[in-house]
């Protein structure tokens, strides 16, 4: 592996080959976002749902966004979730628990989706600029995006069960849960470089 680490790349970019069609940068980058995609839905799979205390259900989902975002950066990681949301637009089972279709984008939750794209680039953002390879500024960086996820998700539940009811089952339900997410987070991606740094000052 004859390639240095950068501070301006990400966890993904460091990791994927750039041999035969992947020194391609249209092609590397094609395939990071694809799979990004695919593991967000995978993550959105892991679904506990607390009906009928709150309409919105406690997933992987927010996980596997704050991730793709920090790995892949702030342009592929707002392609990655945008082609999240087209694949469960168009009817694929990506959304949570295995639902599909355009008008979950439009209902009580949508504001949680739509808010994705934008946590996710944001996490790049700061993932691009070195934050996630350390602990604090990891959390600090998850916290950041899981805010800007609450702020846009709660504010578009607000319209359909009043403010206070989308605080009190929009957000205080799934504090705890996100952060055990945050930190799951927080420990993996400078676990992630730390040990890629290892592999490159051995060969």
């Amino acid at each position: 592996m004859n390639r240095t680490l950068t501070t301006t790349e990400t966890l993904a970019q460091a990791i994927l080959p750039r041999r035969g069609w992947l020194a391609y940068p249209l092609v590397a980058d094609t395939l990071l976002v694809v799979l990004g995609s695919l593991f967000v839905a995978l993550s959105a799979q892991i679904r506990i749902s607390l009906m009928p205390f709150s309409p919105v259900p406690i997933t992987g989902q927010t996980l596997g966004v704050l991730l793709v975002g920090s790995l892949l950066g702030p342009r592929l990681g707002l392609a990655a979730l945008l082609l999240y949301l087209l694949e469960g637009a168009i009817g694929l089972p990506f959304f949570a628990g295995g639902a599909a279709g355009y008008t979950h984008l439009f209902g009580a939750t949508g504001g949680y989706l739509i808010s994705f794209p934008i946590a996710a680039a944001l996490t790049g953002w700061l993932a691009a600029r070195g934050w996630d390879r350390r602990f604090l500024t990891t959390v600090a960086s998850m916290a950041l995006a899981t805010l800007v996820i609450y702020l846009i998700g709660a504010t578009w539940l607000a319209f359909y069960i009043g403010p206070v009811n989308a605080i009190v089952k929009g957000v205080l339900p799934f504090l705890l849960g996100d952060a055990i997410k945050i930190a799951l987070a927080a420990v993996a991606l400078p676990g992630g470089w730390q040990f890629l740094k290892w592999l490159w000052e051995r060969r």
